[in-house]
């Protein structure tokens, strides 16, 4: 059965006021999770408010009891894997074993200009962000002190103290489309791998390309769930083409680039189609902060 979350972007002017209300709402509504983007802000002005990832994790670990939540996802190009794993354990427990560990190379260019973070070019940045991957993976699996020797990262005798409740620690989810550079890390690294608005056959065509590299890995198809990241918008035809007056594209042809919008009927039959590509879990993007008629609206269509 599909299992159905939501994701928001944290530097679209998410504050205190509105974390604590889309948590909750979350939660009571009966969603399976809250995910939110980790940025400094938008790739393009005006900048906004945006909470600090892991605080605002810290707070949703002790202030929510059912939903599992994580970062899609956090970058270790502003985030030093040791610091990242030692948050993400702690935080972990805290919420009793709820916690996803989204992980990503970083792309905003901006962000990275404005707060003084080396992007790297795409090579080295993806180079950087395997050595990430490595160092995050060994703190949470092998209770022996961990050294490592790499271009970008080095660690000498270094432990994760106390170890994670949870064996293994949270699981780690690799987001992102390519199949040159993303995928082949998921296939390495990943318990999770989760696409980026992309329509159900691409997705299709995707997931039986990690598979064969789980396979040449060594490692059962089976053992990393597959989930997507698209945006919602539920409404009327008339509703539904106001919100996207700005694009030259029809409301067909954004369903085609994966978006999911409609009508809660047409909601509906659009998330099956994900269902029957094989997708697990769908995290849909609410980017209206504010609007919790909308995602009550939205969760009696999908969640009934």
């Amino acid at each position: 059965m599909l299992e159905i979350a939501i994701m928001v972007e944290g530097q679209n002017g998410l504050n205190w006021p509105r974390w604590k209300r889309l948590a909750t709402a979350v939660e009571e509504l009966g969603f399976v999770g809250l995910y939110r983007s980790d940025h400094y802000t938008n790739a393009n002005p005006p900048d906004k408010e945006s909470l600090e990832l892991w605080v605002s994790l810290t707070w949703l670990a002790s202030h929510t009891k059912r939903i599992e939540f994580g970062p899609l996802v956090s970058p270790v190009s502003f985030r030093q894997p040791t610091m990242t794993a030692r948050i993400a354990g702690a935080i972990d427990d805290l919420s009793g074993g709820r916690l996803t560990l989204g992980l990503g190379a970083g792309w905003q260019e901006r962000e990275h200009t404005n707060y003084g973070w080396d992007l790297l070019d795409v090579p080295q940045r993806f180079a950087r962000f395997e050595e990430g991957l490595e160092i995050i993976t060994q703190l949470l699996h092998n209770d022996d002190p961990v050294d490592f020797a790499g271009d970008y990262y080095q660690t000498n005798e270094a432990v994760l103290l106390p170890r994670p409740q949870r064996p293994g620690g949270p699981p780690i989810l690799i987001g992102g489309n390519g199949p040159k550079r993303t995928l082949p890390l998921a296939a390495r690294y990943a318990s999770e791998w989760n696409a980026v608005y992309v329509s159900a056959a691409r997705f299709a065509e995707l997931s039986g390309m990690l598979d064969e590299m789980l396979v040449g890995n060594g490692r059962a198809p089976s053992n990393v769930r597959r989930s997507l990241m698209t945006r919602v918008e539920i409404g009327n035809d008339n509703q539904l083409q106001a919100k996207f007056a700005h694009s030259s594209l029809t409301l067909d042809e954004l369903r085609q680039r994966g978006l999911v919008l409609g009508t809660g009927p047409q909601i509906v039959e659009q998330l099956e189609q994900l269902e029957d590509a094989g997708v697990q879990r769908v995290m849909l993007q609410w980017l209206d902060l504010d609007d919790m008629d909308g995602l009550e609206k939205l969760a009696n269509a999908v969640l009934s």
